[in-house]
């Protein structure tokens, strides 16, 4: 029997959440500079689509995956993640980011940590201890900082409102992705990307009358987004599966400070006192999220599923003679009850009652 490795899982979460919040984080203060010229929605289907192109080229040259396939169960559950994640936010983070500064648009968007959180441990068990739930009060208490900047309750609030609707999305977008992770990520985002750009792309042409982008700008939207929807939405469901949605909300939250660093090099907005209060408290409620650690005697209930897996302490199970050979694989396999103790983090296998 294979002996589980948590802290290793933990940094590879860590690794893959953080990589995938430096490549989201770029793409605020670089969405900011491209909506001078093309409307919002148009815009949200073009990333989306430079991050589907990447994923369908990636597929089409690399050897198939021994990771689980999505079938026809997760149907429900992947239509959901694409609208709230795919069309719902995207529309509100970039109609939001165009009423309000990139600067101050990045540091909004560590709602998300906090929402996803608070739906993590509302709506889907996941526990909250007292560091999370003293992160998540650190969190709002920077988007409050923020919220009330000088001049900007009177003109800036629909702004304010349609960024926090767009971390709500994604917050509930983050914990049903959580939930299909143990299937393979890159087809659970090829299918979200291509959807939500055709969707968007579609939308966005109407809207605006059908004019077309020059060439060039289409290119830099496209390249954007396979990197900052692409590649970032795929480690970032490899750090859901590995960590969980309460740990990956700590690791994403980085994503604003990165765009906040970047709209100060790029478009020489001003670094104002409160952007200071708000990036120290808001990075106190993330540090707080990082150093969480969870270590009782549990039970798993009996489990039936489908997923990548190895012979550890918690996949003991008989194989079917059609069942593939060697480690990993996956294949249907049935988890009995079992209680034990041991460090872990609240991944698909590890959400229950304290």
């Amino acid at each position: 029997m294979k002996i589980i490795d948590h802290h290793s899982d933990s940094v590879r979460g860590a690794l893959f959440g953080l990589a995938a919040a430096t490549l989201f984080g770029l793409s605020t203060p670089l969405s900011k500079m491209l909506l001078k010229d093309i409307h919002p929605v148009l815009l949200s289907g073009l990333l989306y689509l430079g991050a589907a192109v990447g994923l369908w080229l990636h597929w089409a040259f690399t050897p198939p995956t021994h990771e689980a396939k999505l079938n026809r169960n997760d149907i429900s559950v992947l239509g959901c993640m694409i609208f709230l994640g795919g069309v719902i936010a995207p529309l509100c983070m970039l109609f939001g980011l165009d009423r309000v500064t990139a600067l101050t648009g990045s540091l909004m968007l560590n709602l998300e940590a906090p929402f996803t959180v608070i739906v993590a441990s509302v709506l889907f068990r996941e526990h909250l201890g007292w560091r999370a739930s003293l992160a998540t009060c650190l969190i709002l208490a920077g988007s409050v900082v923020l919220k009330y900047k000088q001049g900007a309750l009177n003109t800036n609030t629909l702004g304010f409102i349609l960024l926090a609707a767009a971390c709500l999305a994604w917050a509930l977008d983050n914990n049903l992705t959580q939930k299909l992770s143990v299937k393979d990520p890159f087809a659970i985002v090829r299918a979200k990307t291509l959807i939500a750009g055709i969707f968007n792309t579609l939308l966005g042409l109407f809207i605006s009358n059908f004019e077309i982008p020059s060439f060039q700008f289409i290119a830099w939207a496209l390249i954007i987004g396979s990197f900052s929807y692409g590649l970032s939405v795929v480690l970032d469901t490899f750090a859901l599966r590995l960590v969980g949605a309460v740990r990956e909300a700590a690791y994403f939250s980085m994503a604003p400070f990165v765009g906040a660093l970047f709209s100060i090099m790029l478009l020489h907005e001003p670094l104002q006192w409160r952007d200071i209060i708000a990036m120290g408290v808001m990075g106190a409620g993330a540090f707080l999220l990082l150093r969480e650690n969870h270590h009782h005697l549990h039970t798993h209930d009996a489990l039936y599923h489908d997923h990548l897996h190895a012979h550890d302490m918690h996949h003991q199970h008989e194989h079917q003679k059609n069942d593939p050979p060697g480690e990993p694989h996956s294949h249907p396999h049935r988890h009995e009850q079992i209680t034990h103790a041991h460090a872990h983090v609240p991944d698909v296998h590890h959400r229950h009652k304290h």
